[in-house]
């Protein structure tokens, strides 16, 4: 459900890819207290035919504007892209809203891409996604060339390992080309922030509680909600349940392990195909993937357009084809063309193509003090991993000096390379991008605990290579009483959109209001 495609390098597991640019610390009030927000609390959302882009017939749009900052209303705003399919049901219940990860992960497109996975909750409520604040639409932040130049500065493991401070100051560098491409949004990105911008959304669809149904980082979101709002949850679904509390270095380590279990999994299946470029032998295609990484490292593939294809560009393309064991055909004949014939068109579909990073300049406002919607071909093509890197270190508080991570390298070095001879080095890059921001909100590690909410249902799935399933009960555990555990013994990223089982459940608490057993779950559906 998370594994959108996504730009090269740049994977899109929620808890595991780290930010390259901190932000400001939100403030945290409710709604009805601190600065006035009642012109944003009094929207009415006017739904029309979507333009501007491919969508279902039946698929509406919309927006809302929001506070830039909510600590100063006044200051600026902006615009949130919404959409929704709208309720067959006589006499629905409200809406339900739906947030599909990333971080960075643009909720109107992929409504309008997966709109029919979710027909069923139409019984009941109006299905809304959004696009948030800094993704997609609403109001995109975007690195320019920081990106490439923060992933250049990292490819070379020699310089890595023997002179790390230059790196991180390439690093510094790069994250000021973040700043300069982005503008004021990105001081006040973030998962608190997003969660504010939530709960306007609800009062404007005319809900007095929310109904959320949020995968992977979307998770993480909800989680916030529910400490910040307590006394407007209505019915939380979180799949693919994302960690409160371990720190960056930590759960990059957790990523590069799950993966690299899902790529043996991935390698134990394409043997047994006559098809797979690596031959019948388990053991010797997972050392060919190895040294086929370090041989793109060495010498790179040139693409025709952007930069040339390296090992760890194809670590990242891997990684997102692992999501869902229903991309493993896909994976297996996009190998097969890069290993026999050098080809990589099939590799670059999961690695995204090109560089892209040049977009249109937003054209001037009437009023400077608030961002429309951009359109959607002005949207950068780096907006994924953009906000993916600022959301992520805009939740997290931890920021060690360079004497810090160069003391710690060799042991961090070890520790991811153990967890993975694929992931693991991919995963350092990631963590040590995120060097030299200002420091995230401690929010969530601090407060986002045994929040007093009714029920909600967290759906952990045991072979998940993004989000273990040992983050749901240790994040059930620390919600408290409120969480629900459903223990989902399939394989893949989030439960609901790969099991029969998962999905029923899902629909019937936030139809019917019924929950499962905690504890219980759904066996493995290797036929779905």
């Amino acid at each position: 459900m998370l594994a959108k495609v996504t730009r090269r390098r740049c994977a899109l597991s929620g808890a595991v890819g780290l930010a390259l640019l901190g932000a400001g610390l939100p403030a945290v009030a409710a709604a009805d207290s601190g600065p006035d927000l009642s012109r944003f609390y009094s929207q009415k959302i006017k739904w029309s035919k979507c333009v501007d882009m491919e969508t279902p017939h039946n698929l509406q749009c919309g927006k809302i504007t929001v506070p830039l900052d909510y600590a100063k209303p006044r200051a600026g705003t902006l615009d949130l892209a919404l959409a929704r399919y709208r309720s067959t049901a006589k006499h629905k219940r409200g809406s339900v809203v739906l947030n599909f990860g990333g971080p960075g992960g643009a909720g109107v497109p992929a409504l309008a891409a997966g709109g029919d996975d979710f027909m069923g909750l139409t019984d009941g409520y109006d299905v809304v996604s959004f696009d948030p604040r800094g993704v997609g639409r609403s109001s995109p932040v975007s690195c320019g060339a920081g990106t490439d130049e923060a992933l250049a500065a990292t490819d070379d493991e020699a310089a890595v390992a023997q002179d790390p401070r230059t790196v991180l100051g390439r690093l510094r560098e790069a994250a000021g080309q973040c700043a300069k491409h982005s503008g004021p949004v990105l001081r006040h990105i973030g998962t608190v922030n997003v969660s504010r911008d939530l709960d306007v959304i609800r009062q404007a669809l005319g809900d007095k509680k929310l109904n959320y149904l949020g995968f992977s980082y979307g998770s993480r979101l909800g989680a916030v909600y529910a400490a910040q709002f307590p006394k407007k949850v209505g019915r939380l679904v979180l799949d693919g349940v994302d960690t409160l509390t371990e720190p960056l270095s930590e759960q990059g380590v957790a990523g590069a392990a799950g993966q690299q279990t899902a790529l043996e999994d991935f390698v134990d299946w394409c043997v047994k195909d006559i098809a797979c470029p690596f031959g019948t032998d388990a053991r010797g295609a997972r050392e060919q993937v190895v040294r086929l990484v370090a041989s793109l490292d060495e010498d790179p593939v040139p693409t025709g357009f952007g930069p040339d294809f390296t090992g760890q560009d194809l670590v990242g393309a891997i990684s997102q084809a692992l999501y869902s064991e229903d991309l493993w055909p896909s994976l297996e004949r996009a190998l097969a063309q890069l290993v026999e014939d050098g080809d990589t068109s099939g590799v670059l579909t999961f690695a995204g193509g090109g560089s892209g990073f040049l977009t249109r300049a937003r054209p001037p406002s009437d009023d400077p003090t608030h961002t429309p919607l951009s359109d959607v071909e002005d949207v950068p093509l780096d907006n994924l991993p953009a906000a993916l890197m600022a959301i992520n270190c805009a939740d997290d508080p931890d920021r060690p000096g360079a004497d810090r991570i160069t003391e710690d390298l060799p042991r961090l070095r070890a520790a991811y390379e153990q967890a993975s001879p694929v992931f693991g080095r991919y995963r350092l890059t990631e963590y040590l991008m995120c060097y030299g921001r200002p420091k995230g909100t401690d929010f969530i590690r601090e407060e986002v605990n045994d929040v007093r909410t009714p029920k909600m249902l967290l759906v952990g799935t045991r072979g998940d290579p993004a989000t273990p399933y040992r983050w749901t009960v240790e994040t059930a555990k620390r919600l408290g009483d409120s969480a629900v555990v459903l223990d989902n013994r399939g394989e893949g990223h989030t439960g609901y959109g790969s099991s029969k089982c998962v999905h029923r459940k899902v629909d019937d608490f936030l139809l019917y209001g019924s929950l499962p057993p905690n504890g219980s779950s759904c066996g493995p559906e290797r036929d779905d």
